[in-house]
């Protein structure tokens, strides 16, 4: 059989794309445009199987849309500032720009045997000066617009790795990256003011109708738009007052207990001379400031001895305590706990052995017993003197009339959403372009002359903590108002900063004067294909629609263009790529490379035929040693194989499970396509045109090409890649069939020969080029546009239609297209599950759609 060599087609293809640069693109606004970007990846070394994946998906819609006529742009960088980078100079004694710079140049030689059809000439790469230069000027700029600053809070501290983390970057109580669990400091932070656009954010949302619906729910539970009501509640004894916010007003007759935060500026007041106050204070700080880590940390309190006075009634007092659940970011830093109805409250209550007081009953009036588990369906109010009988809706506004007729409130809306913190305590991130005056403190804003501020190179990981802040002569500099000596701001960026805006670098990526030209960003503005993972939701996806409303306010694109306001038209979440893990006989996890079946259908060590006991299939991970390293499977299989394979196993939105079996099924349809044009192409090279009188054969295969191609164009523009696959595996076994087939019309085998290599090409680019090559083209297959289907053979002769008994499919008839409504009938009824179905029935009424389904009204 004709063998078909893989590396040296792939290999010559990806070199001939190369030399015509075929991806390369500029403004062309005779063209409509199409912006596809995948997720720019950290460079670690080596690409990993879900990148193949990611990439993989993006190409498809990349080449695809270059055939329909498009203006593509579809780019590649490099998200490459961060921590693993510095670990990494510890682990190897590495200097993080040389060990990051050198994974740069790997990873972009395995993705280019991927045969991505990328723009190279657009590549950015976020770690060097010529990127984070104008990343510094949008801060200046933000700063001048009010929508950066600079304040003492409390911050998550993740001890491992040294720094600050972002609440977003906090996963059940601990650190994103390392798992450690996070700590509470109070530190000067850099925060970028996103609640300024928390309702535009939110609002925003219902316009992304092509974004998943799970990631716009997961955005606008993460801004948590809450309405409630601000009140004060006097202090007995005292002039104090302690202002809360609640969106629960309605219960305020079932209060217990006040519970500040332990940073809340009236907390040492009450209670900082009692003994046990400074170990209790210790005791909250050793927990996250994140929402998921306090409410998985034990409910502690420290009663303070003072008493709060109720706003209603000034003969009800309840205990004032200090909370470790209480963060001084979120509301007032006070809430009122109703342990009747919050399960939180009433963990509390129960462990300080406080009053509970149902106040909310269900509209059934049964009795309820509230010790263990509290009431929280929204019913009707009890035991609350005015609000009795209300609805929680009434009741809630009623309660905030009396709080503004008292004038000890008002009623006020909030957000769970908090200003993003930015800076982080390490060395390998961007410089924040800031300095301190040492005479008085005062923060000077860098020169925009004299940006970019680089990293210096000499810098000593022997020791924790940032290696800027102990730098002996990189953050001395002068002031350039007095010429007085300052100190350089030490800390970095987040990496989600540089994220938050390269989508539009890409537009202009080689402008030294601008982040990037207003024009060339407003013409390939906004993103219409984003592809990545799911993990990103509340993180870079929220932060970069943040990011571009600021942009626009601070003049980076055109006046007036309230069409760029959204960084990302469409975002697709591709499933992870999952594989069988193992453990030995020790426990320990053992290589899944390593690992066989033997004869007896019993997994065991390649090496010593030692037993090993499958474990759970699950997503890809180092410390799971389940991974599978793609440039094993480029090498062996080559990359349309592996495209094949990822594209073809399920839908994209779901998990994968990597198999050798399925891989190897992607490796031999790639073999035998070929091989098919090699030893056929005699038949195949004629270029004869499509007879005027066709056989039946003829004109099966031609409308099953026509049908396919129509079909397949559908699916990729609705992201079933699968189902694309399937359709064009379909197709080419009907091919294989005709292409030997005397009894076929010379043009129309010709047309199906191209609509296949056509329908494949965004899949399996290499072979498809190959064996276009073979047919004869001058004009290479990624050159060619998408051909024009004739609409008379889209639809089929016949239609195939249920049948309905009183709305329940009782059989099925296929019958000509358009067959009129009573012969219809009648055919329907003459089934034989039809007629059994109607045994003993009365036929009350027959109700046909034309080519779509027959239902019988019986009884």
């Amino acid at each position: 059989m004709t063998r078909y060599n893989v590396r040296a087609s792939e290999d010559k293809w990806r070199n001939t794309w190369r030399d015509q640069e075929s991806f390369k693109v500029t403004e062309d606004k005779t063209k409509p445009k199409y912006y596809v970007l995948e997720m720019f990846p950290y460079p670690s070394g080596r690409i990993h199987v879900g990148h193949v994946r990611n990439y993989a998906l993006g190409d498809v819609v990349a080449r695809y849309r270059k055939s329909q006529g498009y203006n593509v742009l579809h780019p590649m960088g490099w998200d490459a500032f961060g921590l693993p980078a510095e670990n990494a100079a510890l682990e190897r004694g590495a200097h993080p720009k040389t060990w990051t710079l050198d994974n740069i140049a790997a990873m972009r030689v395995q993705m280019d045997q991927m045969g991505l059809s990328l723009d190279w000439s657009r590549e950015v790469t976020s770690c060097l000066p010529n990127y984070y230069k104008h990343e510094q000027k949008i801060f200046l700029d933000f700063l001048k617009k009010g929508l950066a600053y600079r304040k003492e809070s409390m911050v998550n501290w993740d001890p491992v790795d040294n720094t600050v983390l972002a609440n977003e970057q906090v996963i059940d109580g601990k650190g994103w990256r390392t798992g450690a669990p996070v700590e509470r400091r109070k530190l000067n932070q850099w925060f970028l003011k996103i609640t300024a656009y928390a309702d535009e954010l939110l609002n925003a949302l219902t316009t992304l109708d092509r974004w998943p619906d799970k990631v716009r729910t997961m955005q606008e539970n993460w801004i948590g738009k809450s309405s409630g009501c601000h009140l004060e509640w006097a202090i007995e004894n005292s002039n104090d007052k302690i202002a809360v916010y609640t969106t629960r007003p309605d219960t305020l007759f079932g209060a217990s207990f006040i519970a500040l935060a332990p940073d809340h500026p009236i907390a040492k007041q009450l209670a900082g001379s009692q003994s046990g106050f400074d170990e209790f204070l210790k005791q909250c700080a050793a927990g996250g400031t994140s929402e998921a880590a306090i409410e998985q940390a034990e409910k502690i309190g420290f009663d303070t001895g003072a008493r709060a006075v109720h706003p209603f009634d000034q003969s009800i007092t309840v205990p004032i305590y200090v909370a470790n659940f209480v963060l001084m970011e979120y509301g007032t830093g006070a809430v009122f706990g109703c342990p009747a109805h919050d399960q939180r409250d009433l963990d509390f209550a129960n462990k300080y052995n406080l009053k509970i007081t149902q106040v909310v009953e269900p509209l059934s009036g049964e009795k309820i017993e509230i010790t263990k588990t509290a009431f929280t369906d929204d019913e009707r109010i009890i035991n609350s003197r005015f609000l009795d009988g209300l609805t929680i809706a009434d009741a809630k506004a009623r309660a905030i009339a009396e709080v503004e007729k008292l004038k000890c409130g008002h009623g006020t809306t909030q957000y769970r959403l908090r200003d993003w913190g930015v800076s982080r305590q390490r060395y390998w991130g961007c410089p924040i372009p800031v300095m301190y005056r040492v005479s008085d403190g005062k923060m000077i804003p860098v020169p925009e002359d004299q940006l970019p501020v680089t990293l210096p190179d000499d810098v000593d990981f022997s020791e924790p903590g940032n290696p800027l802040a102990r730098h002996p002569t990189w953050k001395y500099t002068t002031c350039p108002e007095t010429g007085e000596p300052a100190i350089r701001e030490t800390d970095t960026f987040d990496t989600f900063f540089e994220s938050s805006w390269y989508y539009a670098r890409y537009a202009d990526p080689h402008n030294e004067n601008s982040a990037f030209d207003a024009d060339k960003a407003a013409y390939w503005l906004p993103v219409d294909q984003y592809i990545g993972g799911v993990e990103h939701a509340v993180l870079h996806l929220l932060y970069s629609r943040f990011f571009n409303r600021a942009m626009a306010e601070c003049g980076y694109y055109p006046a007036g263009r309230n069409d760029l306001a959204e960084p990302f038209a469409g975002l697709y979440t591709q499933g992870m790529i999952t594989h069988m893990s193992f453990k030995d006989e020790a426990g320990k996890w053992v290589d899944a490379k390593s690992v066989q079946k033997d004869d007896k259908g019993q997994w065991t060590l390649i090496d010593t035929g030692a037993k090993v006991t499958p474990q759970r299939i699950e997503k890809m991970s180092k410390s799971k040693r389940n991974t599978v390293d793609p440039q094993d499977i480029l090498d062996a299989y080559g990359a349309d194989a592996a495209r094949l394979f990822v594209l073809s196993d399920s839908p994209p939105d779901r998990d994968l499970e990597w198999t050798e079996a399925g891989l190897d099924g992607g490796w031999r349809f790639v073999n035998r396509l070929y091989r098919v044009f090699a030893e056929q192409i005699d038949v195949l090279k004629n270029t004869d045109k499509i007879g005027a009188e066709l056989n039946a054969p003829s004109k099966k295969l031609r409308q099953k090409a026509h049908q396919t191609l129509h079909l397949c164009a559908k699916d990729i523009e609705a992201f079933h890649m699968n189902k694309a696959v399937a359709r064009l595996r379909e197709f080419f076994n009907a091919f294989e069939i005709a292409v030997v087939n005397n009894d076929i019309d010379r043009g129309v085998l010709r047309e199906a020969a191209e609509f296949l290599l056509i329908g494949f090409n965004p899949m399996i680019p290499h072979v498809t080029e190959e064996c276009w090559n073979m047919l004869g083209h001058k004009t290479m297959l990624v050159d060619t546009r998408f051909p024009a289907l004739e609409e008379s053979l889209l639809q089929n002769d016949t239609v195939t239609m249920a049948v309905q008994i009183n709305g329940k499919t009782r059989a099925s008839i296929t019958i000509a297209r358009d067959l009129d409504i009573k012969a219809t009938e009648n055919i329907a009824l003459e089934q034989d599950d039809v007629k059994k179905f109607l045994s003993g029935q009365t036929i009350k009424k027959v109700i046909v759609i034309p080519n779509r389904i027959v239902n019988v009204v019986a009884g």
